[in-house]
């Protein structure tokens, strides 16, 4: 029996990952859509187009799928019977969604309905949650809001990277798409209607948003650049008296009692308590920052 013709739309480690699983287990993958690589983003994940192209699939990297240009490709030579989407950037046009007879699923890397959205493993790790996950659902014209499938929790611990969490939910949702790819290509997958009073959304994330504001407790600072270190663009503070930013990789929280015994007087947010180890004061606490570099301001 020939299994049903599916449609991947994937990028980043996620969907790298997912797509080799379905090979893995024989999938009739007719076609990739993806991303052509932003050469000013940091590619540290493996590349869906390489691993498509490898297997002789097809692979699409549109700007846009705008309906006048794609409808007749979609309908008499891609010919949808299930649509994948695992960390795909774009939103698919509802005139997609609505062609695959299995239907359309997407894999967003939270425990739904909260962390909707972008990004949502930085801002889960900003927040200081201890936990996310990964989640396949129904797609629907609104984000991350359709019924959902299947999904695994993933614990956050308090000193965690953005990184280091990624790699759990990489793994968690392959994990899912494992257990659901049977039931995806029969039809019976489950679906349970999300709880929209528990839902939340975030947008995407830019290098600005790394810009650490010093009135926040060290704990909330801290938290801002483990959810934003490498391989990210990294937290930041600029000089008020030169034309240097301070770049910060990592640091570690000082109580307030620490850091009063480094230095007698009180300090406003911000201020250098000591340079040898590099101290600064924070609305509450201080941080010492322990992985650092100075560079130009941009």
């Amino acid at each position: 029996m020939t299994q049903p013709r599916t449609v991947v739309f994937a990028y980043s480690d996620v969907g790298f990952f997912c797509l080799k699983l379905l090979l893995e287990r024989d999938c009739n993958v007719v076609a990739v859509f993806t991303h052509e690589d932003n050469p000013n983003e940091n590619q540290w994940f493996s590349s869906v187009a390489k691993l498509a192209e490898e297997h002789g699939i097809s692979v699409h990297k549109p700007e846009k799928l705008k309906r006048s240009e794609w409808e007749s490709t979609f309908l008499d030579e891609i010919k949808p019977e299930l649509i994948l989407s695992f960390y795909y950037r774009n939103m698919i046009p509802t005139w997609i969604l609505g062609l695959p007879a299995l239907g359309a699923y997407n894999m967003h890397g939270s425990y739904l309905p909260k962390y909707r959205g972008r990004a949502p493993v930085n801002w889960a790790v900003l927040h200081g949650e201890s936990y996310i996950g990964a989640t396949l659902h129904v797609m629907v014209k609104e984000p991350d809001a359709g019924e959902i499938v299947d999904q695994e929790k993933v614990m956050i611990g308090e000193n965690d990277t953005a990184s280091e969490v990624m790699e759990r939910v990489r793994d968690a949702a392959v994990v899912v798409l494992g257990r659901e790819i049977e039931p995806l290509l029969s039809g019976t997958a489950p679906r349970t209607p999300q709880d929209e009073s528990e839902a939340t959304y975030f947008s995407g994330r830019k290098p600005e948003d790394g810009r650490i504001d010093w009135t926040q407790s060290a704990r909330d600072s801290f938290n801002l650049i483990r959810a934003v270190t490498r391989p990210y663009p990294g937290a930041f503070s600029d000089s008020i008296d030169s034309e240097k930013r301070l770049l910060v990789w990592w640091a570690r929280v000082l109580s307030s009692e620490e850091a009063a015994g480094l230095r007698e007087e009180k300090l406003e947010p911000g201020a250098l308590i000591s340079s040898e180890p590099l101290v600064i004061t924070c609305g509450e606490g201080a941080l010492e920052v322990t992985d650092f570099e100075w560079i130009e301001k941009p």
